[in-house]
């Protein structure tokens, strides 16, 4: 569904943005959403809220777990 018609920008690409940690501002500057006549600013905000990360999301590699000289076999 188109949310922002003034720049044609869709839920489903608001939702992205927001799933991938966007803010708002910056979904405004990207896209454009909201910086025209402002009409679609409640419902893009809305598709925002619902989709954005609640909380940051850690970055964690997996790796081997490191052996200290006291327990390393000999």
């Amino acid at each position: 569904m188109i949310v922002c018609v003034c720049r044609r920008v869709n839920d489903k690409t608001i939702a992205q943005a927001a799933r991938c940690g966007m803010s708002f501002d910056d979904i405004q500057i990207d896209m454009g959403v909201a910086t025209q006549c402002g009409q679609c600013e409640s419902s893009a905000r809305a598709v925002w809220m619902q989709c954005r990360p609640s909380q940051p999301t850690a970055h964690l590699s997996r790796q081997p777990p490191v052996e200290h000289p006291a327990h390393a076999p000999a």
